[in-house]
């Protein structure tokens, strides 16, 4: 069975959602363009081992996580989301630290289902919102290539 539902990941290719989760929405390859961008990246099961703290004793990066973080440009900004709650602020904010994980704002609380962003698209064209789902605790695995074709004037 097939949800009523559809993404459109790039011009060229429709991914669908399926009911029995044979495909998530973790394309190879997404061209993105080379103005400074806002990286909105969950915490648990995508960048860190989904309940660290509770099932290893500690918060632990996923394989790749750390390297993805470590290149994004300084110029974009990284915003953390975590459904944890405010008691388990401390140990996740001291482990930020002690790792130098660069990120300009976190958000503790947000709800523990779907994250759905909207924003508009620039008056040529250009794609401004962008999502990626990946399994839990296996990093992501899409290749982000700057395209510097995607410019656009318009802020």
């Amino acid at each position: 069975m097939i949800f009523l539902f559809a993404i459109k990941i790039n011009p060229e290719k429709i991914v669908e959602i399926r009911e029995d989760n044979d495909m998530v929405l973790e394309p190879e390859q997404m061209k993105i363009s080379p103005m400074p961008k806002t990286w909105i990246l969950d915490l648990d099961g995508t960048l860190v081992v989904h309940n660290g703290p509770y099932m290893l004793g500690k918060d632990e990066f996923l394989p790749g996580a750390r390297e993805f973080l470590d290149n994004i440009p300084r110029r974009d900004m990284i915003i953390l989301l975590t459904a944890r709650s405010d008691y388990e602020k401390p140990h996740t904010m001291r482990f930020l630290k002690e790792n130098n994980v660069r990120y300009d704002h976190i958000i503790f609380n947000a709800g523990e289902g779907e994250r759905i962003m909207i924003n508009d698209m620039k008056p040529d064209g250009l794609v401004t919102a962008y999502a990626v789902n990946t399994r839990r605790d296996r990093f992501c695995q899409t290749e982000f290539i700057t395209d510097n074709s995607m410019w656009t004037r318009f802020d």
